[in-house]
């Protein structure tokens, strides 16, 4: 299957910073990852309720009900699950279905559009678990830039927003602020809301932000200089999201390179643009045997640079507190 941009979808995008793809993943697509997901939570759910600290693990639960449900029975055994699937510092579940959807080849030939055909897949994905109420699923304003070195802000990496369920007002979707990222990056303040990066409100452009209710499969795609944010879910459902990232070839990264090298002595334009998580190789024209495709590989790399958590420099940001 192939959904390449369209010549109108690429001025689209690099006018206005995003660009909404409807459709690319279908139902049954999103299974695959929905059930593995199911699984973390009903291992996890069945090892609180062996330890008595769950009651009823709400097996009869569907994909975008059972966490919720859980969460509102005992609000400590439902984060006890959300860290376990999103990660202690990494994307979090790694397994074969996390890399399937990665290399899903609707979403790879668009973004083969925007970056070429050698396609790097960049460390930083995560999956989101937003529990209804809950404050750390609010994510305040930023560029995904501001969390990488400052030697990338003039490369593209390129984020895909998934959501896995149905993404609306209500339960949390995503809100853009369009044209911004031609203005490039703005003064984020660590220690934000949920101890994120932040852009406080009263620094934003005078830019209206742009909610985008997306359809499960549905897929935004953003530039890294794209001002983002979500805010509450007030349903009694999980808006479960993804988000994947993507770069050319050219763009700094640590593929093959050790954890190790990443020294405090080491100069920091030398390095990948996020050091802390592993890059890894989607597509290579002219050696395809360097490509990742091993479900075992992925975890492996993964887990290699989370366990070393290499050194980052940071880019000198100040706690919001001291504005």
């Amino acid at each position: 299957m192939t959904m390449s941009l369209t010549p109108d979808e690429l001025v689209l995008f690099h006018r206005q910073g995003y660009l909404l793809k409807t459709g690319l993943f279908t139902a049954e697509d999103l299974k695959p990852l929905q059930d593995a997901l199911t699984e973390v939570i009903d291992q996890c759910a069945r090892e609180l309720q062996a330890d008595g600290k769950l009651t009823n693990i709400h097996a009869d639960q569907p994909f975008g009900r059972r966490l919720a449900s859980i969460h509102a029975e005992n609000e400590d055994a439902g984060k006890e699950i959300t860290s376990k699937v999103m990660g202690k510092g990494g994307g979090g579940y790694n397994g074969p279905a996390m890399l399937q959807t990665i290399r899903h080849p609707a979403l790879l030939s668009c973004i083969e559009s925007l970056v070429g055909p050698d396609i790097i897949g960049s460390s930083v994905y995560r999956i989101r678990p937003k529990l209804p109420g809950w404050d750390r699923g609010e994510v305040p304003w930023h560029q995904d830039s501001g969390y990488f070195l400052a030697h990338c802000d003039r490369h593209l990496i390129v984020t895909c927003w998934v959501p896995l369920v149905d993404a609306t007002l209500e339960n949390g979707c995503l809100h853009v602020m369009p044209t911004v990222h031609k203005t490039g990056i703005l003064r984020h303040y660590t220690e934000g809301h949920a101890g994120f990066l932040e852009v406080p409100d009263e620094d934003l452009p005078s830019v209206e932000p742009v909610p985008v209710p997306m359809k499960a499969g549905d897929v935004l795609l953003l530039t890294n200089l794209t001002p983002h944010a979500s805010f509450a879910n007030n349903t009694n459902v999980v808006r479960w999201s993804i988000d994947l990232r993507y770069q050319s070839a050219n763009v700094p990264n640590n593929v093959e390179e050790e954890p190790a090298s990443y020294t405090t002595e080491r100069d920091p334009v030398t390095m990948a643009c996020y050091p802390p998580e592993a890059d890894f190789v989607i597509r290579d024209q002219s050696d395809p045997s360097r490509e990742v495709h091993s479900a075992d590989q992925f975890r492996q790399l993964r887990q290699r640079y989370e366990e070393t958590r290499p050194n980052i420099p940071g880019r000198g940001w100040t706690p919001l507190q001291e504005r």
